[in-house]
């Protein structure tokens, strides 16, 4: 119970945290963090999470990381339906908190977007469906290979949330224009459900995607990595 507690915590503090700087950060008038800004506050979430319950429950903050992990050999199967439901639920009660606190400005407006992500005409730069398949798979079976070697026996010791935290960050750098960046089903989930409509009817992309990302991360990390741990 205590690991599913903290990757409830985790997945909040992400959510929180990263689409927290999106909504409410980045475009603040003359001080706004703007695309850089959003980026690192992905990274810096999952970062200081790494080191805060890393030893706890692994720090995977992502169905799609957990689905991956198993691919790779490195979890438990039994372990993934409880994962899966402690990080959606951290997410949701994440998007939760940030719709309060956005709420509180007379000029919010949920539909224009609260951090979703989408595709067409609600990709940030106008990208098709194709290109946000291909971006969301891509991105994170690179995030899965850093993940996966980072954390291998043979890796430097203590340095894996650094390169995932920096791996999450460049992730965003890519591909904030083009779909405002997933690579988390539980991170597109728990906005999504507040804006309803459009980013419900999108949010299976950004499930999809994802996990053949993770699994094919996964499968490419096997290959080349095999001798490790």
């Amino acid at each position: 119970m205590k690991k599913y507690v903290a990757e409830f915590i985790g997945t909040f503090w992400l959510v929180l945290g990263g689409c927290g700087s999106a909504v409410l950060a980045a475009a603040f008038p003359h001080v706004g963090i703007g695309l850089l800004g959003v980026s690192l506050a992905f990274g810096l979430t999952v970062l200081t999470m790494a080191y805060a319950i890393g030893h706890i429950s692994g720090c995977h903050l992502n169905p799609a990381v957990s689905i991956g992990l198993w691919a790779g050999g490195r979890f438990e199967a039994k372990e993934l339906l409880p994962y899966i439901l402690a990080q959606v639920g951290g997410a949701v009660a994440a998007g939760g908190i940030l719709f309060l606190i956005a709420s509180g400005n007379a000029s919010f407006d949920v539909t224009a977007g609260f951090a979703s992500n989408g595709y067409g005409e609600h990709s940030p730069g106008g990208y098709t469906l194709r290109s946000a398949l291909i971006t969301e798979v891509v991105m994170t079976m690179l995030f899965l290979i850093v993940i996966l070697g980072s954390t291998d026996s043979r890796a430097p010791k203590g340095m894996a949330p650094v390169a995932i935290g920096l791996c999450l960050t460049l992730i965003h750098l890519i591909s904030i224009p083009i779909t405002n960046t997933s690579v988390n089903p539980a991170r597109s989930t728990g906005v999504a459900i507040f804006v309803g409509g459009w980013a419900v009817a999108q949010l299976w992309v950004f499930w999809v995607a994802p996990i053949i990302g993770a699994v094919a991360g996964a499968g490419i990390y096997r290959f080349i990595g095999g001798d490790g741990e």
